[in-house]
Parts: C-alpha cells; sequence; structure tokens
C-alpha cells in the first residue's frame, strides 16, 4: 500500500502573522491602506465624536474607512458580512489592525458621514490629479439607474394612494366581518382563524402607513415647465419610478462625471429623477465649484475643456444653457443618427437588433394620413373623425407644432382602431385618450438653441469628439456595477444614496491610483 504523510485536523497551532506583511504593493488594498494612513486628512470626521472628556474609545475612522472600502472592491456591502469578514478573513484583518467592529457601527459609519466622504472623495481627487491621471481634455457625463430600497408597489400620486388606502379600509371591514362569522363557528380550526387575524394586522398595518405618509406629506411635483404631479414613494419619497431597457423600477439615477485620460471620475452624484435632462446642470454647476475649491482651475470651462453627454440629457433649455455660458459640449438629440449619412446602411448591413422577446405594437398608420389644415389648425383623421386641437406650442427640441388627439369615444368603436392606435386597448379604459399626432407650423419655425447643437454634432469635429464619448464613460459603470456587483442601492434618502454612489465611485478612483499612479510606501 502507498505512504502518505499522516495529519490530523484536531491540534492547535501558533501562527505569526505580520499584518504589513499581508498588504503587498501595487494591491488595491495596499494603495488603500497607504492613501489613508499617509495621504488623506481624515480630521473631517473628528467632529462627529464627543469622547474626548467621558465615554468608552471610538473606532478610528481610518479603520472603518478601509474595510468598507475594500468591502466595496468585493461586492460586499452588508454589514454584517463586513463584520463577519473582519472575524475570518486575513486582508480584512490586516486592514483592520485585528479590531472587530460591530455591524451597527460599521453600518452608523456608512450612513452618518455624508459630507465628510464627500471631502474624503475630493482628497482622493486631488491625488490623482497631482498623479498626473487627468487630463482636463475632455469630460464624459453619464447616469446609470440603479433599484433603491424601496418598492415600487408602494409608488403613486396621492390620488391613487388615497384610493389604495380606501380599497385597504374596505378589505380590513371584510375580514373583520369574515372573522366575525367566524367566531361564531365552533367548527372552523384555530389555525383559519390565526390566518385571518395575521391578514386584518398586515392591512392594518399598511392602511396607518398610508395614511400617516398623506398626512404628513405634499405632493412631489415634476421639474418640467409644466408643473405635473409625479407618483410619491411612501417608503423612499427621493426615490422615483424610472423606466429601463429592462423594466421599470423604483430607484435613483447615478450620474458621473468621468475624465477622459484615465477615467477618473471626478463628480458622482445621486438623483432621484426618471429623466436625466434636469440632472445637467446641476453636475456642471458642481464640478465648476469642485475644480475651483481644489485649486485645479478658476473657470473650467472657460479653459475650454470638452464636455460630452448622451441624448438623454438633451433638450432645450439645457442647451441654452450651455450657449449662454459657453461651454464647449457635445450633446446630440434623439435623431442625430439618422441624419448621418454613415448609419444609413447600418440595418441593411448588420441587420435589425435582436428581439428581446416583447412583443410591441407599431402604429401601421402614419400622421402623414391624416388631412391637416395649417390654415384653419384643423386635422381629420383617415376614419373620417374632426380631431380636437390639444395645444400648440414648443416641444421638447424647440420645434413649434399643433398636436391634435382624436375623441376617445369615436376611437374606441372606430374600425381603424387597432391599425391606427399605438395600444389599442387603452382606448377601451376611462383614462386611455384617443389617437395622438402632431405636425410642424414651418412659419413659426425658429431657430431654436437645439438647432445651434444640431450643427456642432453634426460637423466633422463633433462626429469625432463624441465618438470617444462611450469608451470613457460606460467602461465605469461596467466595473462599478459589472466587477465591483452594485446592483441596488441598500441606503434610502438621496443624500445616503448620493454617499453610498461616492463610495463606489472612490473605489473607481483608487484602483485607477494603485494602477496607474507612482504611489510610493
Amino acid at each position: 500500500m502507498p505512504k502518505f504523510i499522516p495529519y490530523n485536523y484536531n491540534q492547535d497551532a501558533m501562527v505569526v502573522i505580520n499584518f504589513q506583511d499581508q498588504l503587498q504593493p501595487g494591491t488595491f488594498e495596499h494603495t488603500l491602506h497607504y492613501l489613508i494612513e499617509h495621504k488623506l486628512d481624515l480630521s473631517v470626521f473628528h467632529p462627529e465624536f464627543n469622547n474626548d472628556d467621558g465615554g468608552r474609545p471610538a473606532y478610528d475612522p481610518a479603520i472603518l474607512l478601509k474595510i468598507i472600502l475594500f468591502a466595496y472592491s468585493k461586492g460586499i456591502t452588508s454589514s454584517r458580512e463586513i463584520e463577519w469578514n473582519c472575524r475570518t478573513n486575513i486582508i480584512f484583518k490586516a486592514l483592520s489592525c485585528d479590531t472587530m467592529p460591530h455591524f451597527t457601527t460599521i453600518a452608523s459609519f456608512v450612513s452618518s458621514y455624508t459630507d465628510a466622504i464627500e471631502d474624503t472623495f475630493e482628497q482622493i481627487l486631488l491625488i490623482c490629479d497631482q498623479q498626473g491621471l487627468l487630463g482636463h481634455e475632455l469630460l464624459a457625463i453619464d447616469g446609470c439607474k440603479l433599484s433603491s430600497n424601496a418598492a415600487k408597489e408602494w409608488s403613486g400620486t396621492f390620488k391613487e394612494l388615497e384610493q389604495k388606502r380606501d380599497k385597504i379600509k374596505r378589505q380590513i371591514r371584510h375580514h373583520l366581518a369574515e372573522h366575525k362569522k367566524a367566531d361564531t363557528h365552533q367548527s372552523l380550526d384555530q389555525e383559519r382563524q390565526q390566518r385571518a387575524r395575521q391578514a386584518i394586522d398586515t392591512l392594518s398595518d399598511a392602511y396607518e402607513k398610508i395614511d400617516q405618509f398623506l398626512k404628513t406629506s405634499q405632493p412631489r411635483m415634476g421639474k418640467g415647465k409644466i408643473k405635473k404631479e409625479v407618483k410619491s414613494n411612501i417608503t423612499d419619497n427621493d426615490s422615483a419610478k424610472m423606466t429601463t431597457s429592462k423594466g421599470t423600477l423604483q430607484g435613483y439615477t447615478g450620474i458621473a462625471t468621468v475624465d477622459k485620460k484615465h477615467q477618473i471620475i471626478v463628480d458622482a452624484q445621486a438623483f432621484g429623477e426618471g429623466q436625466e435632462q434636469h440632472t445637467l446642470q446641476p453636475v456642471l454647476d458642481t464640478v465648476q465649484q469642485r475644480y475651483r475649491k481644489l485649486g485645479l482651475s478658476k473657470h473650467i470651462y472657460k479653459d475650454d475643456i470638452i464636455v460630452t453627454a448622451d441624448t438623454g440629457f438633451a433638450n432645450e433649455a439645457n442647451m441654452q444653457y450651455l450657449h449662454e455660458n459657453h461651454i464647449n459640449a457635445y450633446i446630440p438629440d434623439n435623431q442625430f443618427r439618422s441624419r448621418d449619412p454613415r448609419f444609413t446602411e447600418q440595418k441593411a448591413k448588420h441587420g435589425k437588433r435582436p428581439s428581446t422577446g416583447k412583443t410591441k405594437t407599431q402604429t401601421v398608420i402614419p400622421p402623414s394620413e391624416f388631412s391637416f389644415d395649417p390654415t384653419h389648425k384643423t386635422c381629420i383623421c383617415p376614419a373620417g373623425e374632426v380631431m380636437w386641437l390639444k395645444k400648440e406650442g414648443l416641444d421638447q427640441r424647440g420645434v413649434y407644432k399643433l398636436f391634435f388627439e382624436g375623441r376617445l369615444t369615436k376611437c374606441r368603436h372606430c374600425a381603424l382602431k387597432k391599425q391606427c392606435m399605438r395600444n389599442p386597448a387603452s382606448a377601451d379604459t376611462r383614462k386611455g385618450h384617443g389617437r395622438q399626432v402632431s405636425f410642424v407650423l414651418e412659419n413659426k419655425r425658429a431657430p431654436t438653441y437645439t438647432d445651434w447643437m444640431k450643427h456642432r454634432v453634426d460637423s466633422e469635429k463633433g462626429k469625432h469628439v463624441y465618438s470617444h464619448r462611450m469608451s470613457v464613460v460606460e467602461p465605469v459603470f461596467g466595473n462599478i456595477t459589472t466587477n465591483k456587483g452594485l446592483s441596488r442601492f441598500s441606503l434610502r434618502g438621496q443624500k445616503k444614496v448620493q454617499c453610498q454612489w461616492q463610495y463606489y465611485c472612490l473605489v473607481h478612483n483608487i484602483e485607477k491610483l494603485a494602477n496607474y499612479g507612482r504611489l510610493v510606501a
């Protein structure tokens, strides 16, 4: 028989470990440790600690910051899991110097130091510039929509929430009546009565939650020119319903402004907005203030730095803002590819995009089949019915249009409904509407700021500049969401969510310093 070295698991061993040796140069954890110990000023965290004269000693913010940022780099956001790693993982032990903060301490630190984390983000950004990682040539702005720690089922306008509250109240009355009947029948088992009581308690909690929200909150209004009420959320009212390629979610948009040279994130903000247009101006203003505060540039946009963003940020108000502030920006409208001759043969050459499996009803009858009279401002649909002029004025791109809509009672029973309407089923509901079409009034058309941006984007220089946008900002989102595992925000409230977003952006920038910086320990 073969001979093997004997082994026995039921034995103890003394292993001498030097924590400094576990942080090998060139690794993320070594760079993180070196930056916090030798480069960063963490005194901004100190005012929150009032234990100079009494109380037990607190964990050093340097220790907590190290283990949290390292955990985020590994896709770990659970405070309990971070505590467990501090007990079992040698790298966590080395970074924490064998201290084991309780998970409540870790959770409190993550959510309580929003201003201090932003200051730390700016210090790291300044180090990136000192290391030559900022090119100050081109900034790419984009957003990443992620789910929040709130269910979209708890969203609605105040009217919808009131209806939901009343519906729950009727359900409670029904269950109470059933429960009262059950008390008179001894044959019903105890388990069934227990389930009925639990249902009543659950519904009562939901009723109180909605009722308290309606009494203490105000309707949430949108940020468009026409102030309309948008859906509130009872759990996290700073979040918003957002439409993505993967469906509708309740969440936040994490906006990142990325420098082209080494994909360093120079600004990170989170917005609870379904549309990105309203975020462009706050982001540009914050970047300007940060560069001035850090001494990187007094007037960054006057230094002719290029700013790019995708079509989600394009509207007339933003184009006017860029023009009036002399910002060298390239932000195309959603029709810019159709004007580019290089894309005319794209579908024929490469085929259509693969189907997502969802059936999409398309309009068969185009607006050109409608009888439009610009002189009298009237429109007759293919079925011969007169449509009503819903409104006239500038659209989001600054084009003067007339907007017509079919009478709902006429469209509901029209023989051409299925060939004409995008969603024929909507005509059968009270909240639906008839077929909608719009027409441009050429004599009312005046030059707009959107036309100015179209001219810039359609130029040869504009095409060349904009071609860099995707390669600058999209890999950043790929790194944060895929490599670092950020699929949803675990905190609630815009300020705390923005702090968590900055944690991940900090991790990204520190990785860049580890890979391309010249830090010497």
